[in-house]
């Protein structure tokens, strides 16, 4: 039975950790922060030569906290209900439940990997390269627009669109 309850909330703490994950969308081009809206941005328009798959990493630390209170939480539970169940100690099943599910949470990886676009662009007669978080079917070859508000940032617009996923 212990087992049985063990491998029980092993398997939930796993399925609840992996939704904790970060999808990386607020690194997106067509992302902004409250303080960018409602502001002047230098806009260009660019060339696109080449758009290439690429990986980015980004920042999971809040996706971790989250998951060590939510296994923190689970396990807590767990422990009481096994505690309660197998000896009448539930004080100590819900400690020690409750431990496991932090250590659990903090098995989620603190930077993840997300879905990128590598993008390869012209722009006064000189070739750049943007590393963008998006899909590859939001960009093509072609006119698209860069906005900026430093010398160095550059935030391509999508200039395609995905086809609709059916149902």
């Amino acid at each position: 039975m212990q087992t049985l309850t063990f491998n029980s909330f092993a398997l939930s703490a796993a399925l609840l950790l992996g939704a904790c994950a970060t999808t990386g969308d607020n690194y997106r081009a067509d992302v902004y922060k409250a303080g960018q809206v409602n502001q002047q941005q230098e806009v260009k328009t660019i060339q696109l030569i080449a758009v290439m798959p690429a990986r980015v990493e980004v920042d999971n630390k809040e996706a971790v906290k989250r998951a060590q209170i939510a296994g923190g939480i689970l396990g807590a539970l767990a422990g009481g209900v096994a505690g309660a169940h197998i000896d009448g100690q539930s004080g100590v099943g819900v400690a020690a439940g409750g431990a496991v599910g932090v250590a659990a949470g903090s098995m989620v990886a603190d930077k993840k990997l997300v879905d990128g676009v590598s993008l390869t662009y012209s722009y006064e007669g000189k070739t750049y390269n943007s590393a963008q978080v998006g899909q590859i079917c939001e960009y093509a070859p072609g006119l698209a627009i860069l906005v900026s508000q430093t010398e160095t940032e550059t935030r391509i617009q999508p200039n395609s669109t995905c086809p609709e996923k059916k149902s």
